[in-house]
């Protein structure tokens, strides 16, 4: 059996199939009914509507977006956050300007990488790995 502390409130727990302990899951899923409830009510509600009206974080409001469980389809006008800098955002993790700069960056360290296994000055694999090292067989 793999205990663990619950993340949400603390108490142990025996881990399984689950995060969390079966009291936060419970409460999870009564918010999940909350949010749920109020956007068949309120389709053209936003993020920070649904959470003000509901009592449920933005941050819990996401997840249930990211696994699913609210449809982007059924709620037009319903965002969240990017992960990096907090742009509300319809799909994926970041936002196209964060995600534009993350894929410069990647391309800069790579282009960095392939400078650095570049072969320094003065080095020729036809001469061997000195220069001038020829001048040394005879002695």
């Amino acid at each position: 059996m793999n205990l663990d502390n619950c993340p949400r409130c603390g108490k142990l727990f025996a881990k399984g199939i689950r995060e969390v302990c079966n009291v936060c899951t419970r409460d999870i899923d009564k918010e999940y009914e909350l949010c749920a409830n109020y956007l068949r009510e309120y389709k053209g509600a936003i993020i920070t509507e649904l959470s003000d009206e509901t009592g449920v974080s933005i941050k819990q409001i996401t997840k249930f977006i990211r696994e699913g469980r609210i449809s982007m389809v059924n709620a037009p006008n319903m965002s969240y956050p990017c992960e990096s800098c907090g742009t509300l955002i319809r799909e994926g993790h970041l936002c196209d300007n964060c995600r534009n700069k993350l894929t410069k960056a990647a391309q800069q360290m790579q282009g960095n990488l392939s400078k650095k296994d570049d072969p320094p000055k003065g080095f020729s694999s036809t001469q061997g790995a000195y220069r001038g090292l020829d001048r040394y067989k005879d002695r």
